[in-house]
């Protein structure tokens, strides 16, 4: 009974793929330069992408009795997009970025695109302008976010499988008698 579970395991993990980074080399590999053919590729999402929002308002004054009296709230709203989340192709870029789609809704883009002097020719993801303490400024959702630095090393990942056919044909020879 262990051995049947265990060929059924074999089975199921060599039927799966690894994912591995989305590279230039891997878009050559496999022919992958319109957009129609890469609308048929399924995006992951390397690492954790966080992006907030953070909106402060008060107000300063005095009440009733003479006090000094400050007023401040403060509104923040985040966006998690985890490692492994299914993304898909929206288009090419001004840049040749890759625009990829993790949930439906007006603007709910994120692009990525290959970063210059590295050799990796992964592609990260790309913000508007990136600031020592804030982060990267992100349009999302047409908001303006910011993904946390963290979030700067996040790149596509896709499905690769080796997929090999072998055909075999025998048959045994009996030999032929006078």
């Amino acid at each position: 009974m262990r051995l049947l579970w265990l060929l059924l395991g074999l089975v199921v993990l060599g039927s799966c793929g690894t994912r591995v980074p989305f590279t230039n080399d891997l878009r050559d590999e496999f022919g992958l330069d319109s957009e129609q053919s890469l609308k048929n590729v399924q995006f992951y999402v390397s690492s954790t992408i966080t992006m907030s929002i953070v909106k402060e308002s008060g107000t300063q004054g005095t009440n009733e009795s003479g006090a000094l009296v400050q007023n401040s709230s403060k509104d923040q709203e985040e966006i998690y997009i985890y490692p492994g989340t299914p993304g898909v192709f929206e288009g090419i870029g001004e840049n040749g970025e890759i625009i990829v789609r993790f949930e439906v809704g007006v603007g709910n883009v994120l692009r990525f695109a290959t970063r210059e002097g590295m050799t990796s020719g992964r592609f990260y993801l790309l913000a508007d302008e990136w600031e020592r303490n804030k982060g990267g400024r992100i349009k999302y959702g047409n908001r303006e976010y910011y993904a946390t630095t963290a979030s700067g090393q996040s790149y596509l990942l896709v499905l690769k499988k080796k997929l090999q056919r072998t055909k075999r044909k025998r048959r045994v020879v009996k030999g032929m008698k006078v």
